[in-house]
Formats: structure tokens, sequence, C-alpha cells
């Protein structure tokens, strides 16, 4: 059931990321309304809500409710970082094994947890951001996916790596495809939900206290965890075992 409003989403997102990125919109440009976006995109205006709600997050619009010249979506800023070529690697992200996503996501992320632990005072403004936002309890469980996702890659651009952050902005959409199908294996999601909320703060404890390895075990059983809740467990175990023995070799 939940994975036709994701690619709902998803169609959403990126045709504004176009704009975005070809110039048709820019910062004060205000978006067409939520009526028009979703006749025009052939979606839901409720994947057109979950869309705008990620995008402003993301710090490109501001959002106000009401009616006159104010309301609706203002652009407030452009994406940065390469976004055609990230766009070209989120098409073919598409036709990634989960197993390859998964390994990724472990080597990546543990990088970057690692990274931002060894900082002196890490900026984790937008990772706080996301956190918050995923506090509202009215989230559905794709919206709440789609933030999640947004979380990892405030963590990986908050990390200074400019690579690091472009290959993650790039996967984002592979790795949202996945976490989305995966959503509909677990049975009660609320109980889901607030174990990655309180993994998601544990993570952000231990680079605040300068805890790497604490804050690379936290990320890894995060990822895996959630694969195996989701019903994913041999393709995870697969990459969790590759990744502990990649990880070994190099210790030796």
């Amino acid at each position: 059931m939940p994975e036709q409003p994701a690619r709902a989403w998803r169609v959403v997102l990126e045709h504004v990321e176009r704009d975005l990125l070809d110039g048709r919109l820019g910062p004060g440009d205000r978006l067409a309304s939520e009526r028009d976006l979703s006749a025009d995109l052939g979606v839901g205006r409720s994947s057109v809500r979950e869309a705008l709600r990620v995008l402003e997050v993301m710090g490109l619009i501001r959002t106000s409710t009401g009616s006159g010249p104010q309301s609706g979506a203002i652009v407030i800023a452009t994406p940065t970082g390469g976004m055609s070529t990230l766009l070209r690697l989120q098409v073919a992200a598409q036709g990634f094994p989960l197993v390859d996503v998964v390994q990724t996501r472990l080597v990546l992320e543990s990088a970057v947890v690692a990274a931002l632990s060894e900082q002196d005072a890490p900026d984790l403004d937008a990772a706080h951001r996301v956190l918050d936002a995923m506090d509202a309890e009215e989230l559905t469980p794709a919206e709440f996916l789609a933030l999640d996702a947004q979380l990892h890659l405030a963590l990986a651009e908050s990390s200074g790596n400019t690579v690091v952050a472009a290959i993650m902005a790039g996967l984002r959409t592979a790795i949202e495809s996945y976490v989305q199908q995966g959503a509909a294996a677990i049975v009660d999601w609320e109980a889901m939900a607030a174990v990655l909320r309180a993994e998601h703060r544990a993570i952000i404890d231990a680079i605040t206290v300068g805890d790497a390895l604490a804050a690379q075990s936290r990320v890894r059983a995060h990822i895996t965890g959630y694969y195996t809740a989701a019903g994913l467990t041999r393709t995870t175990d697969t990459a969790h075992t590759t990744h502990t023995t990649h990880t070994t070799d190099t210790t030796d």
C-alpha cells in the first residue's frame, strides 16, 4: 500500500528540483499551488504536501498557510553540490541491488559520524531541525522515512566531505525506495518510529561528546536493524558481514 504514495512523492520532489536546477525557479519565486501541482503531475495532494514538507526541512522553501499573495510555498534557496550529477545518480540508483546500497551506507555513514565526532564543534543544526520535524505525531510513514533519509544526508553534508555528501545525496532516492518498501512489513509502525527516533538521537549524542567508536557502532546498528525489522534479514546480514570482514582485515 505505501509504495504508490512514495513514488508519487518522489515525482513532485524531483519536479521541483529540476525546476531549481534549470533556473525556472529561484529565490523569491513561488511554487505552483498544491492543487495545480497535483493536477499537472497527476499525483494526490497528500503527495504534494509530503514533498513540500521535506523541501522545507531541507531549507529550500518556506511555506505559509492562509490565502492571498503571501500564502503557499516560496523558494528561499537553491540546491548546491552539483545537483545535475546527483539527479543522474538518483536515476541510476533505482537499479542498484539492495545489498550494494546497504554496504555503501555502512561504509560512508560510519566515516561520516567518525569525522563529525572528531570535530571540535560539529555543525549539527540541520540534523537537529530534521530530528525535531520527525517528532511530529501526524507524520505518515512515507513522510517520516523521507525525513529519515534527509537526516542522514544532513549529517553527511555537515561532515565537510563534499564527495561523501554528493554520493549520499545521489543515493537518497534509492535509499528511500527500499526503506519505503520495507515499511509495509512492519506491523507496529508507531513502535518502530519510536525506536528510530531514539537511535537517531543516540547517534547524535555520541557525535556531540566526541565518541567516534560509539557513533559508528550506533549508526551501523541503526541501518542494519531497520532492514532486519523490515524482513530483509538475509540481505542485511550479508552486507553487515562483508563490512565487518573488511574492517577486521584493515585493522590487521
